[in-house]
């Protein structure tokens, strides 16, 4: 996977149900704006508060609706769940799976490089590490990252940790491979990509996905400068829709946006007015660089 890609929200109804006809209408609406890939069943897809069977059956929906290719989050705590989600989305269409590190219990890095092995061994498709310390308290060095990368059916990984500085380490540990580098931290979507990065899955490409496909284009026509000032127009766009209002703000604004996005799911609850205040001040901002 390369370019831009939506960790895809999931649309939910008014009473919680999975709403397949906004679903794709959602896969229509971010690839009419330039997105390269769809990374269903994410962190913003509301996924660990879906049932197994909903989730293979959104990537299914995705897969059917895309003409791009679907990477799609199979992570669980344990291996045996992983499998066999990662079977499931591989049965219903999927080109990859997403696969976070195994949360709640703690794991040392030995631990966590084995766990990878074993799954990449079993996996029907190319997995991607996915590595996002703010929801599971770990994340992957990059002495283990490059050792993974060797592993045939280790595709690449998203590192959402923020963190440049890790960020180029692993792209060092990892040049010799064939291995995709995407960052999953948008505020830092045009350093990540002059570090070396193979491309983004972002939040930000949720809500503005044409301004997030700009900063990858305006990098892969050469001029990085364009991409960091673009990077810096839409930071606080991405801050809001992540850190300060999360799923439930995000949602939010891609309806005002005419995103087909739907509901959250409980225990989610919607914004307040201040935050559709906050948000609306904010979509204003970047009004000049979306197709609206």
């Amino acid at each position: 996977m390369q370019g831009t890609g939506p960790p895809l929200v999931t649309p939910f109804d008014a009473d919680g149900d999975l709403d397949e006809s906004a679903l794709r209408d959602l896969v229509e609406w971010v690839e009419a704006r330039g997105v390269d890939f769809l990374v269903p069943c994410g962190s913003n897809s509301e996924a660990e508060l879906m049932t197994a069977d909903e989730r293979t059956r959104v990537v299914e929906v995705v897969a059917e609706a895309a003409s791009v290719p679907v990477l799609a989050g199979t992570g669980s705590p344990g291996k045996r769940e992983t499998l066999a989600a990662t079977e499931a989305a591989a049965d219903a269409g999927a080109d990859a799976a997403l696969v976070v590190t195994p949360f709640y219990y703690d794991h040392d890095q030995e631990t966590l490089a084995a766990y990878y092995r074993e799954v990449a061994d079993e996996s029907p498709i190319p997995v991607y590490l996915y590595s996002v310390p703010p929801y599971t308290d770990a994340s992957l060095d990059p002495e283990t990252v490059g050792d993974l990368a060797q592993h045939s059916n280790v595709a690449g990984m998203k590192d959402s940790s923020g963190d440049i500085s890790a960020f180029q380490r692993i792209r060092e540990r990892t040049a010799d491979a064939d291995f995709d580098l995407m960052v999953g931290a948008g505020g830092v979507f045009g350093q990540a990509l002059a570090a070396g990065g193979s491309g983004g899955v972002l939040a930000l490409a949720n809500i503005a996905p044409e301004g997030a496909s700009a900063i990858y284009d305006a990098h892969a026509a050469g001029d990085a400068e364009r991409a960091r000032e673009l990077t810096a127009a839409l930071a606080d766009l991405n801050h809001a829709v992540t850190a300060e209002y999360g799923i439930p703000g995000l949602k939010y604004a891609m309806r005002e946006r005419g995103a087909p996005a739907g509901n959250a799911r409980s225990p989610h609850r919607p914004p307040e007015s201040d935050a559709e205040a906050a948000l609306d001040e904010r979509l204003a901002a970047v009004g000049h660089l979306l197709d609206d």
